[in-house]
């Protein structure tokens, strides 16, 4: 039988340096019932979605080491795969509407998980 893909469950790149909080981000997006990759900086991010095209949406922490800040990452996806959606989450920093890509979305941390799964779900339709 051919493989229905519709029915696929949507997959986020989840794009954080600090383990545990990737952990945790993990388990809200499979609590979401989406698939997860992970990716700990803006480099390994990107070439993650060089070499896959099923990503559906990228959850990233604005501060993190490497080339680009996760803010960057941002705007570097949103104009290469316009079609993905971006969560951009900070404890340090409040990104105002202006300063994320149109359609994003930006979180505080802590990031509470009932939060961001509403928010993935939203942007991507139930898993």
């Amino acid at each position: 039988m051919p493989m229905d893909h519709s029915r696929l469950p949507h997959v986020v790149l989840v794009v954080e340096d600090e383990m545990m909080l990737r952990m945790r981000v993990i388990d809200m997006v499979e609590d979401a019932g989406y698939l997860s990759v992970e990716a700990v900086d803006a480099d390994e991010a990107m070439a993650i979605l060089q070499s896959r095209s099923d990503i559906a949406l990228m959850l990233t922490d604005v501060q993190m080491p490497g080339s680009m800040n996760g803010l960057q990452l941002a705007h570097a996806v949103h104009e290469r795969w316009p079609p993905i959606k971006i969560i951009l989450a900070s404890g340090q920093l409040k990104l105002s509407r202006s300063e994320i890509p149109l359609d994003s979305r930006f979180f505080g941390k802590p990031l509470q998980s009932d939060e961001i799964i509403a928010g993935m779900r939203e942007m991507l339709g139930r898993a």
